[in-house]
């Protein structure tokens, strides 16, 4: 009989938290989720209540000897970017990446792979050429510099050789349900309310959240895989594209477009910032398909 096997997610409750746990948890493996609360936890996760900064050996221990470590923690993006809300941006990304690569540096037995959570938002803002690994341009501002401290102390963290490190550069993540993107994207487009944002040309990478699953337990299973990685489809779109397939999708025939001045008054008073819709994102996944992952959802 083979000995169950054991990971360890940080940022559980969350929604790629919540999908990676019953995935992980349906193929038989022993699923560990570290979180402030409960809420949002698949069934059948070990909670372990974690505040995401603090190391402490309740949950420090539980990494010992475990096969692999996930880190997704992080505050949400969501929200206005005022000087407090960048500040908790930033220190919920860095603080528990260090924390965690300490625990694992203190590790008898560290788990053989550590993925922690980053963002295709560190790569520029350009419709001329599709981002990838090898060749992708690094930009400029504050979401960018928020990637790249974070990418940087998952760099930095002390742990052993022979821990291998991914870091997911993860783009628009799809799902099905309540409060995704996908779905407020969707009620949008039932009200009239789904043409182009901005100017429509701007390009959106995107992924299944299913496809994050597979491809989280390919590069487990993929001892070659290190660094980062493009968590995205092969196929990105104009925002145009993605708005007229979402409205046919509802079966809407039309929608009413948004132009970026009416962008930045709805933006002002739903208190979140207009860079989440209008900024071009277009990643390819280079490394997953030259390496033999295979997307069961490549086209949106």
């Amino acid at each position: 009989m083979n000995e169950i096997k054991t990971i360890v997610i940080a940022g559980a409750n969350g929604f790629m938290g919540r999908y990676i746990s019953k995935h992980f948890i349906d193929k038989g493996w022993k699923v560990i989720g570290l979180a402030r609360r409960t809420d949002g936890m698949a069934e059948g996760v070990e909670f372990l209540k974690w505040d995401g900064e603090t190391l402490e050996q309740e949950w420090a221990k539980e990494i010992d000897g475990t096969d692999v470590m996930i880190n997704l923690a992080g505050r949400t993006v969501d929200c206005r970017y005022n000087d407090e809300n960048k500040r908790q941006i930033l220190d919920s990304r860095v603080n528990s990446t260090k924390v965690i690569g300490e625990a694992i540096g203190g590790c008898e037995n560290p788990p053989s792979v550590w993925m922690n959570a980053s963002t295709a938002t560190i790569y520029a803002d350009t419709r001329e050429k599709a981002q990838t690994e090898s060749e992708g341009v690094i930009g400029e501002g504050f979401s960018v510099e928020i990637a790249k401290s974070w990418e940087g102390a998952f760099d930095a963290a002390e742990v052993a050789d022979s821990v291998r490190r991914i870091a997911l550069r993860t783009t628009l993540v799809m799902g099905e349900e309540k409060g995704t993107v996908y779905e407020i994207l969707k009620g949008l487009a039932k009200k009239f309310l789904g043409g182009k944002m901005g100017d429509g040309g701007q390009m959106v990478s995107w992924i299944d959240i299913n496809d994050v699953c597979r491809a989280v337990e390919w590069m487990i299973d993929n001892e070659s895989a290190n660094g980062p990685y493009n968590l995205s489809a092969p196929e990105a779109i104009t925002n145009t594209e993605m708005m007229k397939r979402i409205r046919k999708t509802v079966g809407v025939p039309f929608g009413l477009p948004a132009y970026k001045w009416m962008l930045e008054i709805g933006a002002f008073f739903m208190r979140t910032e207009t860079e989440l819709i209008v900024k071009s994102r277009w990643v390819y996944p280079e490394k997953l398909l030259e390496e033999g992952f295979k997307f069961e959802r490549d086209t949106f």
